[in-house]
Formats: structure tokens, C-alpha cells, sequence
């Protein structure tokens, strides 16, 4: 398993608490970009190309919010996800 950041918790629940974790890792969104991560919503961040993170997102399509959310980082994890990255050119199709 990857390290966490010192202070930082292994699991966070809450809206206000999950919205303060997002916008910490929001450092890195300029390398983000929306895909789907085992079949599910995610976004990957991969600066210069290479893999850091997945987020997969699960979310509540009755109630129409995200209900949970996992952040990977071990890079042996990484490997074994099921990944495919949405094209740039905004017509949702998957590349």
C-alpha cells in the first residue's frame, strides 16, 4: 500500500470531510483526467504520462450523488485495475 501523507487519514467520512480531502487533492488535476476505472466513473492522474493514482467513484444514481469514493496509489494495484481513459474531444466516447 502506498504511504499516506503524514496527518493524513486512511478513510474520511462526511460530506464536509470528503470535500476538504478533495480539494487537497486537487493539487494534482491538471494531470487528471476522467475515465472509467474497473467499469465505474474515475479519474486517473498521470503526470507525464505515467499512472500516479486512480479514483474510483461510486456513485448513488437514485439519489444522484457519489455515495464513496477509493483513492489508489500502490503502484501493484494500479497495474491490475481495468482502466480506459475518455477522449479529449468532449463526445464522451472512451479511447
Amino acid at each position: 500500500m502506498a504511504a499516506l501523507t503524514p496527518g493524513r487519514l486512511p478513510e474520511v467520512r462526511g460530506s464536509d470531510a470528503v470535500a476538504k480531502e478533495i480539494a487537497l487533492l486537487g493539487q494534482g488535476s491538471r494531470y487528471a483526467a476522467t475515465a472509467l476505472v474497473n467499469g465505474a466513473v474515475g479519474i486517473l492522474v498521470a503526470p507525464l504520462g505515467r499512472l500516479r493514482l486512480a479514483l474510483a467513484i461510486a456513485v448513488d444514481a437514485e439519489a444522484d450523488r457519489v455515495i464513496a469514493y477509493e483513492l489508489i496509489a500502490d503502484p501493484n494495484r494500479l497495474a491490475l485495475l481495468d482502466l480506459a481513459v475518455f477522449d479529449d474531444d468532449g463526445d464522451g466516447a472512451v479511447g
